[in-house]
């Protein structure tokens, strides 16, 4: 008789499991995918928008403006006729706003 009332206790008990481990995946979900997917999605829009004029912080580090664009690559002067080559993917959606404001072009 004892052992009867375990076995029925270990069919409820994986039930309440399975409900626990969907519970932690749809937490999992709301708190740590979704804003990165969020955050990736602003950055690549952010991204597409650079253009000629624009002043940028890569993720480096390197202040400087924007000349030419190119397809996933532009020129940035970082002084005086001196100007590099980098991957449109190196600059920094946070500090770029932080530091060049949309109003201050």
């Amino acid at each position: 008789m004892i052992l009867m009332a375990q076995s029925g206790n270990g069919q409820g008990g994986g039930a309440s499991m399975l409900i626990l481990f969907g519970g932690m995946f749809v937490v999992m979900y709301f708190f740590m995918i979704r804003p990165q997917q969020k955050k990736a999605k602003e950055q690549k829009v952010f991204q597409d928008a650079i253009g000629k004029g624009d002043k940028i912080v890569t993720m480096s580090g390197i202040h400087g403006k924007i000349v030419k664009v190119n397809d996933s690559t532009f020129e940035l002067e970082i002084a005086n006729n001196t100007t590099i080559t980098v991957e449109k993917s190196v600059v920094s959606l946070e500090v770029t706003k932080a530091i060049y404001p949309k109003d201050t072009k």
